[in-house]
């Protein structure tokens, strides 16, 4: 009986073994595309999976001071208020999503842009617990190794706004045909309005839903100011 127990173990000490590499793997070559994406421009999963499906994918990487601050203000006032002083992740916000969600679960969000930006760099789109598991301790290490300015960097070029469209300057071509460094306030709160659902929310040409939630945006965006220290600035 102890012979026949000591052979069931062992495979499963085995798998546990194959288990565990393949975690410690993972996180460290996570560890190292978060030290090496704080210097080299990153791509999405969404974009990998379309080029290895031989679909168009339109990206054009911008600096930061490349894309109007009227955008960094729209996008945080429609998708990060606190965006400036939280360490990656709202708690706050992630705990009244909590306190307020039903037998079905939360009815709205509360993913930062970190989470976001983690979530489209590194992780897959569709949600999970486990994604969500993931994701909070993602942001939190990309917010303490990435500055807040690289952080937003990183999502604004790789956002999808649109089929094969990702990043501010690919959407501002197409939407305006103008540049991200050239967008007025209502078109940076026209797109910052739609990344929520981007393929069936069309900037260019918004509903009156998109219309009256890109009001609410503009008025918002007017209205951020960013602290001293989070090296961002207004619109």
């Amino acid at each position: 009986m102890v012979e026949r127990s000591a052979i069931r173990r062992g495979p499963l000490r085995r798998i546990l073994r194959i288990l565990a590499g393949v975690l410690a793997a993972s996180v460290l070559a996570l560890a190292v595309l978060i030290v090496l994406y704080r210097f080299v421009p990153p791509v999405s999963t969404l974009m990998l999976a379309r080029w290895v499906s031989f679909e168009p994918v339109d990206r054009r990487w911008m600096p930061l001071s490349a894309i109007s601050p009227k955008l960094v203000a729209a996008v945080v006032a429609s998708e990060d208020a606190r965006f400036c002083t939280h360490g990656g992740v709202d708690w706050a916000a992630l705990r009244d999503v909590m306190e307020d969600a039903g037998e079905d679960g939360p009815s709205r969000g509360a993913s930062t842009i970190a989470m976001q930006t983690v979530k489209n760099v590194f992780l897959w789109p569709w949600r999970s617990a486990l994604r969500k598991a993931v994701e909070i301790p993602l942001a939190m290490a990309v917010d303490l190794v990435w500055s807040k300015p690289r952080v937003m960097e990183v999502y604004l070029n790789v956002a999808e706004w649109g089929p094969g469209v990702f990043g501010a300057e690919a959407a501002a071509r197409l939407h305006f045909n103008k540049s991200a460094a050239a967008l007025t306030a209502r078109e940076a709160a026209l797109l910052a309005a739609s990344l929520p659902d981007p393929i069936r929310r069309n900037p260019a040409r918004p509903g009156p839903g998109l219309s009256k939630l890109a009001g609410s945006v503009t008025a918002k965006a007017a209205a951020v100011e960013f602290p001293g220290g989070c090296g961002l600035k207004g619109g």
